[in-house]
């Protein structure tokens, strides 16, 4: 089928799921460490922070990044559960692409200012924006993630084929001048101030970085969730660039960067949110949409990891959910009290295991990119 993907709630038809595979090690550098945080809104607080990870005296230094090994059950344990996502998706008649898997030699990616070893394409929906006819590929906020887009080239290609738009988002240069250092005063309680951010001779300034997680799509509307300068300029182009064929709406600092697990539009006029506080930041339309207010989460609702785990993903992560048409949901199959608070409210739910969500810092829509769903250029805000 022809690219088309307007929003995140019309029927599923195709769509492209992440791989796990040959998930070596996680880099802990200055780009992680401006990344990884507790969101703003709901849970301050919640889950320990990275310096909690490697307390005291066992702190690397930033200036000496921290290559974190992912443990081989785990990483066993969430291929099993991304094939599992694979078969539920087919069995609802949904095509599923697959990347090309990350080869177990290939060691670093490197740029003119940094090394980072190379992450393999999991959570596809962050580097990705699909836009109508539109692939997107957004600039990385990750070193370990810079060539990511790369292993989709071939689903991408078959879409270009038919059709589809392809657009690159300018590729930022990520030296540690490329951050918004204003960030962190304002940012999340939590959040990792880098030690000593070093000058180099690629300084360019604040670059333009953003996920496409940051994005909430609804028809002809985008809207953006933007915490630092570096958001800031990438909404500046996506305005420029989508002029004339799509709205685009700003809020301000619902979170650290990405908001599906924090607001989730699951049909026209229903919203599954965090609490009752994210309205204040939603256009004014929204906040006139029904609402479910989601369960809190309790910690021993996850598996508990051993003090050298790093967690980058909030306790909220199972409100990262997939639906696959206006009532029908895929949620983690853990999340008793979600699915009994959604099928209050007349969704089917369709539950699939993930155990490892919140260590691999992605839910079944991090773990996807729909590239082909039923719904157009509507207008749902106005």
């Amino acid at each position: 089928m022809r690219l088309n993907s307007f929003d995140d709630f019309t029927s599923l038809r195709e769509v492209v799921l992440g791989s796990a595979s040959n998930y070596v090690e996680r880099l802990r550098d200055l780009s992680f460490d401006m990344f990884i945080s507790d969101n703003l809104t709901g849970a301050r607080g919640y889950y320990p922070s990275i310096t909690d990870w490697r307390p005291g005296p066992d702190r690397l230094d930033r200036n000496q990044p921290d290559r974190l090994a992912m443990k081989e059950r785990y990483l066993h344990e969430l291929i099993e559960d991304v094939e599992g996502i694979a078969d539920t998706l087919k069995s609802l008649s949904v095509r599923v692409h697959r990347p090309m898997a990350l080869p177990p030699e290939l060691g670093e990616v490197a740029s003119p200012a940094w090394t980072a070893p190379v992450t393999p394409p999991l959570n596809v929906r962050d580097n990705t924006l699909i836009l109508g006819d539109e692939i997107i590929e957004t600039p990385p906020t990750l070193r370990a993630r810079y060539f990511e887009t790369q292993f989709l080239k071939p689903v991408f290609m078959e879409y270009f084929a038919q059709g589809a738009r392809w657009t690159t988002m300018p590729r930022p240069m990520m030296t540690d001048a490329s951050f918004d250092p204003a960030n962190l005063a304002t940012a999340a309680p939590n959040i990792e101030a880098p030690d000593d951010p070093q000058p180099s001779p690629y300084d360019t300034g604040v670059e333009i970085m953003i996920d496409g997680a940051n994005c909430l799509r609804l028809g002809r509307d985008l809207i953006v969730n933007i915490s630092n300068a570096n958001h800031a300029l990438a909404c500046d182009w996506l305005e420029r660039h989508l002029e004339g064929r799509f709205r685009v709406h700003r809020i301000h600092k619902l979170t650290q960067s990405h908001i599906d697990s924090v607001v989730v539009p699951l049909r026209p006029g229903t919203l599954l949110i965090r609490s009752e506080r994210v309205l204040d930041f939603l256009p004014e339309s929204l906040r006139r949409w029904d609402t479910i207010v989601a369960p809190t989460p309790q910690i021993d609702d996850y598996p508990q990891y051993e003090n050298d785990d790093p967690i980058p993903a909030s306790p909220y992560i199972d409100l990262n959910v997939l639906s696959v048409d206006e009532d029908t949901v895929m949620v983690n199959d853990a999340c008793k009290t979600l699915i009994h608070a959604l099928e209050e409210r007349g969704f089917t739910v369709v539950p699939v295991r993930h155990r490892h969500r919140r260590l691999f810092g992605g839910g079944f829509h991090c773990f996807t990119l729909d590239t082909v769903r039923a719904g157009g250029s509507e207008d749902y805000l106005g």
